[in-house]
């Protein structure tokens, strides 16, 4: 509506006029209900809500959420109050700024709030787009999966969920469908998502403790073909299900083990999933993970950074004969679902993720940041008793610890050990947090490995800054005394007490 159609609508004793006509809403209806005594329009306001309360916000956790995170949260510092943030830095309340390595466990692969997905959002809400009436074809579906299928040309079809281990659920689902056979296998350390069925498959029993019974899958050590093919030999096996790179510690594949994995697969009539949700789009220096490996895996699952860091979304694609089997007619059209699939504002945001990832060339930016990264860190193991290795691909990187050799440094590594296994790595990440600011997670319980996986865009002066803030923190380890040890000391009394 114009200025002008506005003004007609005035003069002739439209709505806002308070009449009858247009949208017949008399005086004292829900456009006079919905002003306060001063005229200002009264309802929900977000920007009102956070000033008020934002100030409660580990309260609020502890009251009516997980109470644990804030209780975990005031034990180790990292307690902030974060106000703003932008790629791959935020700041808090005193306008401190911090490094981001973290990425929201890898949701974060652009950065934070990208402009071109702000955008997208923005556009596609001011579009009044007829969402979600569930019986009609909307473009951007189709789009989002024709996009993504051009970075997979062996596949075929796609479907949206709303996360990861959703993306995971259908790959279950369809393999076992399309094969008629009931069991997946999976690797020991892998990490597919925690509803059931991607529990089932989950290589981390700390995980799966108390949520029996699964699903009757299967684990096989990493690398293991012997028991891969064993465990095919059976006839019962639907798929294999890997991450290319493990997220749980970092740990590679063995070379050319998916490769030979495969070929046994297809031998058995089985199928091979590969999961990407961590790894994929461009977080290991190709678009896929699997590329690397030299196989083309019949089910691909991705969610995470194809969200933009804003709208939950997942994908599983797939062979078209998989589809097929499982759309085998129209009855069975929605025999898989999801509610909130292919909503618009989630595909708006996987159209807007893949065109940055393109147009800003960040595939090309993991690698070359990510062996600048690894190159800069690897030169430091001879330096450090405590550095053991450092691995990984791309902007996927692992910094793990180990038992040094002198007598003094291994007597403070054995009272951390006694206590909990992982509390050495934990007492890098604080300090890097507490001194430098910079954010980074323990890539996994019981494990003494650091995970670094910051946005796709970080650059060389990010990670300068990291490696210089990380040297700072082992001069310190090394030194024998200091603040790291003393707060070691609180971590196992902490430790201790929860045992």
């Amino acid at each position: 509506m114009t200025s002008s159609d506005a003004a007609a609508g005035q003069d002739a004793g439209g709505p806002d006029a308070g009449g009858t006509g247009g949208g017949g809403r008399e005086a004292g209806g829900p456009d006079a209900a919905g002003a306060d005594a001063g005229g200002q329009p009264k309802g929900f306001d977000l920007a009102t809500l956070l000033a008020e309360r934002g100030g409660e916000r580990y309260d609020l956790h502890t009251r009516y959420l997980n109470h644990q995170l804030p209780r975990m949260l005031h034990t180790i510092g990292f307690d902030k109050v974060y106000e703003r943030a932008e790629g791959a830095h935020f700041w808090d309340v005193d306008g401190n700024d911090y490094l981001d390595m973290l990425a929201g466990f890898g949701v974060q692969g652009l950065g934070r709030h990208h402009p071109v997905v702000r955008k997208a959002l923005h556009d596609v809400l001011d579009a009044g787009l007829p969402d979600l009436t569930r019986f009609d074809c909307q473009p951007l579906p189709g789009l989002l999966a024709e996009k993504l299928l051009a970075h997979t040309p062996h596949l075929d079809r796609v479907f949206f969920g709303n996360s990861g281990t959703e993306a995971v659920e259908t790959a279950l689902k369809f393999a076992r469908y399309a094969t008629g056979k009931p069991r997946v296998l999976y690797c020991t350390h892998s990490f597919h998502g925690l509803t059931t069925g991607s529990l089932s498959v989950n290589g981390e029993p700390g995980f799966q403790e108390g949520f029996a019974p699964l699903l009757p899958d299967t684990e096989i050590a990493l690398g293991d073909l012997d028991a891969l093919a064993r465990e095919l030999k059976r006839g019962d096996v639907a798929a294999l299900i890997v991450e290319p790179i493990q997220g749980h510690g970092v740990h590679m594949m063995p070379p050319g083990f998916l490769r030979e994995a495969q070929e046994l697969l297809r031998k058995h009539k089985a199928l091979l999933i590969c999961d990407e949700v961590q790894t994929g789009l461009g977080r290991t220096g190709t678009f896929w993970a699997y590329e690397q490996e030299g196989v083309e895996p019949d089910l691909v699952t991705v969610a995470k950074a194809l969200s933009g860091g804003y709208v939950p979304v997942g994908a599983t694609l797939g062979r078209d004969w998989i589809f097929k089997k499982v759309y085998s007619s129209m009855d069975r059209v929605l025999v898989h679902s999801a509610s909130f699939g292919s909503n618009a504002q989630a595909m708006a945001a996987g159209l807007a993720s893949l065109s940055v990832i393109e147009d800003e060339q960040l595939v090309e930016n993991s690698r070359r940041t990510g062996e600048l990264l690894r190159t800069r860190l690897a030169a430091l193991t001879d330096r450090y008793e405590m550095l053991k290795d450092v691995r990984g691909r791309g902007l996927m990187v692992a910094i793990e610890f180990g038992r040094p050799k002198s007598l003094g440094l291994r007597s403070r590594w054995t009272m951390l050990q006694a206590a909990r296994k992982g509390l050495f790595a934990q007492m890098v990440v604080v300090p890097l947090l507490q001194r430098h600011r910079i954010l980074t997670q323990v890539s996994g319980d019981h494990i003494e490995v650091i995970k670094l996986i910051p946005p796709l865009v970080v650059d060389e002066a990010d990670i300068d800054r990291f490696v210089t803030a990380f040297t700072d923190v082992m001069d310190d380890a090394h030194d024998g005394g200091g603040l790291m040890w003393d707060f070691g000391k609180t971590l196992v009394k902490q430790a201790v007490a929860n045992r």
